[in-house]
């Protein structure tokens, strides 16, 4: 694959937050630096995206480090964003972007942005896939498995091996273009010019960048 063009996270640890519904029993497996860095980024996404970020996450967003690539400008501009956050500023706006009265201003599950409804067919592919990859929702967890910081979290599992050894390509390219690349461009793009995303803006900027170049990398593959 080629490599995402960000440094400055392969050596962050970011965890996912609380909305990931994945069990996690397993340590990391040595993984390439393009990798690492893959893996990384897509774990910031999941991690900002499966709960408003706290004081010591949006410090971790504010040390990030882009290069000269487009995706790199992309992250050092989410960067300065967090940078001096009030985080209960940043909850109001993770509350107006999803959670709402009734509901946000988005809906970040896979199963809507296919086919304008929740808990419908897409869900099910991707329980089926779970368990094939003997995966299964955390037991106090009850999003669906298909919120859009979930996806994302077994996308980073499946290259970096959290969930054990690392997937294959063709696994992962399999699973991207399943259950991520079907949709989560889309929310990218949304998130991007919600009315109520300021950070989250800058982070869509991110996640539409990279599962650009992850969508590119796949097919050359």
């Amino acid at each position: 694959m080629a490599h995402a063009g960000v440094s400055g996270i392969q050596e962050t640890k970011i965890s996912s937050g609380d909305r990931s519904p994945i069990a996690e029993d397993q340590p990391p497996a040595i993984v390439s630096p393009e990798d690492g860095s893959r893996a990384q980024v897509y774990r910031l996404l999941a991690g900002f995206l499966s709960a408003p970020p706290d004081a010591e996450r949006l410090s971790i967003g504010a040390g990030l480090e882009g290069d000269a690539s487009e995706l790199g400008a992309a992250v050092s501009r989410f960067a300065q964003a967090c940078a001096g956050l009030d985080p209960a500023r940043v909850e109001e706006e993770y509350h107006d972007l999803f959670i709402g009265v009734g509901r946000g201003e988005l809906v970040p599950y896979g199963s809507y942005y296919l086919t304008g409804f929740l808990h419908e067919k897409p869900l099910a592919k991707l329980r089926a896939e779970m368990a094939r990859l003997g995966l299964a929702r955390e037991a106090d967890k009850h999003e669906p498995e298909d919120h859009i910081a979930s996806v994302l979290e077994i996308m980073a599992g499946l290259i970096d091996g959290q969930f054990g050894e690392p997937a294959p390509l063709s696994e992962q390219k399999h699973f991207f273009k399943t259950h991520v690349g079907s949709w989560a461009p889309y929310f990218f793009r949304d998130l991007e010019s919600a009315r109520s995303s300021v950070l989250y803006a800058t982070l869509a900027r991110v996640g539409r960048i990279f599962l650009d170049i992850e969508e590119t990398a796949f097919r050359m593959s």
